[in-house]
């Protein structure tokens, strides 16, 4: 199984400092950023292949496909009104399965 901390160094497991994340937009999905390359000391770790931003409410989200040694996977990043930052990582083969669970949820909504 893939594993995306396995190529984190030292203790910066606490995730990217989102103040490198671009200004909101006034939409509710943003355009992608442009790739950042990864190799920039212990917290890029990884390099970035696609990014979609989503301002919903009282929230940031940043969706981000990145790319290491160990292969592809994605980083949700949640940052909220009050600066509190949150990240999940899963890797890009369990893709179908988030969709299939957030199909099932609208089904609900």
């Amino acid at each position: 199984m893939f594993d995306p901390m396995a190529d984190l160094a030292g203790d910066g497991i606490s995730g990217e400092d989102m103040s490198e994340k671009p200004a909101p937009a006034a939409r509710s999905a943003a355009p992608s950023r442009p790739p950042r390359s990864g190799g920039g000391g212990n917290r890029n770790y990884a390099d970035e292949v696609h990014s979609v931003t989503i301002h919903a409410r009282q929230r940031t989200f940043y969706v981000d496909l990145k790319k290491s040694d160990n292969g592809k996977f994605f980083k949700l990043s949640e940052k909220s009104r009050g600066g509190q930052k949150t990240t999940i990582m899963f890797d890009s083969e369990d893709l179908d399965k988030f969709i299939e669970a957030f199909q099932e949820m609208k089904a609900h909504v």
